[in-house]
């Protein structure tokens, strides 16, 4: 999964290895914000003409990771660990270079910390919450919301379900069932009109909750069948998510209104995404 960090007002997409316990930068995010060139592929195709060694190294130990575009595309991107980044910046001629190096020092050791105490990492996403402007309380919601996600994921996982295209599927079976529309159809109603824009940063408490319902219901269902195929794990979404589909539609009944909005939650805040997933 892409992650952004940001360097002054750069902005640098990474991804977490974790068989190998280090993040990956993209090159090109890197060389934008150690030269701010308004060309930074282009700058690097130079660099690594001028520089032979360099182009070999790059070649040699910074692999192809898999990240998001500026338009929500995945695309394979030359990126580096901390150790070949360091060896770019020694080809980089810019003021920012010991900022930058002391940046790196810094996300390295803040995730190790993270690892040895995940806790850390929930304070720094409640942190990167309020700065956005987000209420503790929707914030508290945001964050369960994000475990019971996890834990079905991992459900899907220990059927043999690993692709983000099926994971897609059936999560638009429970928002469906849910809520009558799907994750895609959501944002429409909601005006979200960039891919990286997340549905659930727009949604409020009743919203968020109804979300938890489908999934931790299709959750437990699961691990009491143990599905064997795709197609049966398709259905027990769609169960999950009318069992909070029953309940909306209840709640609605007895508020006298629909529990759907169009509204963004925070509408004009930046939808910069964090790191975390959809």
């Amino acid at each position: 999964m892409t992650n952004i960090k940001l360097f002054q007002d750069k902005k640098i997409r990474s991804a977490w290895n974790e068989e190998e316990e280090q993040w990956y930068f993209s090159v090109v995010d890197v060389v934008e914000a150690l030269t701010d060139s308004v060309n930074p592929t282009d700058y690097l195709k130079k660099l690594r003409k001028r520089d032979e060694i360099l182009s070999s190294y790059l070649g040699t130990n910074c692999p192809l990771v898999e990240m998001l575009t500026e338009t929500g595309k995945k695309r394979k991107t030359l990126a580096a660990n901390v150790k070949g980044l360091f060896r770019i910046i020694q080809s980089i001629p810019s003021p920012k270079a010991e900022p930058f190096k002391q940046w790196l020092a810094q996300v390295g050791y803040e995730r190790m910390l993270e690892i040895e105490n995940p806790e850390l990492a929930q304070e720094r996403m409640k942190e990167l919450y309020e700065k956005k402007g987000y209420p503790k309380d929707w914030i508290d919601k945001k964050l369960r919301g994000i475990a019971i996600r996890q834990n079905l994921t991992d459900e899907w996982k220990r059927r043999g379900i690993d692709s983000e295209m099926d994971y897609a599927i059936l999560t638009a079976e429970i928002s469906k069932a849910t809520f009558g529309m799907t994750p895609s159809e959501y944002k429409a109603y909601k005006g979200l009109t960039k891919k990286n824009q997340n549905l659930r940063d727009h949604m409020d408490d009743l919203e968020l909750i109804f979300t938890m319902l489908g999934e931790r219901v299709t959750t437990e269902i699961s691990q009491q069948e143990a599905p064997e195929t795709f197609e049966e794990s398709r259905q027990i979404a769609k169960r999950g998510g009318k069992v909070a589909g029953v309940a909306r539609k209840e709640t609605e009944k007895e508020l006298g209104r629909s529990v759907s909005t169009p509204n963004n939650y925070l509408p004009e805040r930046n939808t910069l995404e964090l790191e975390e997933g959809s």
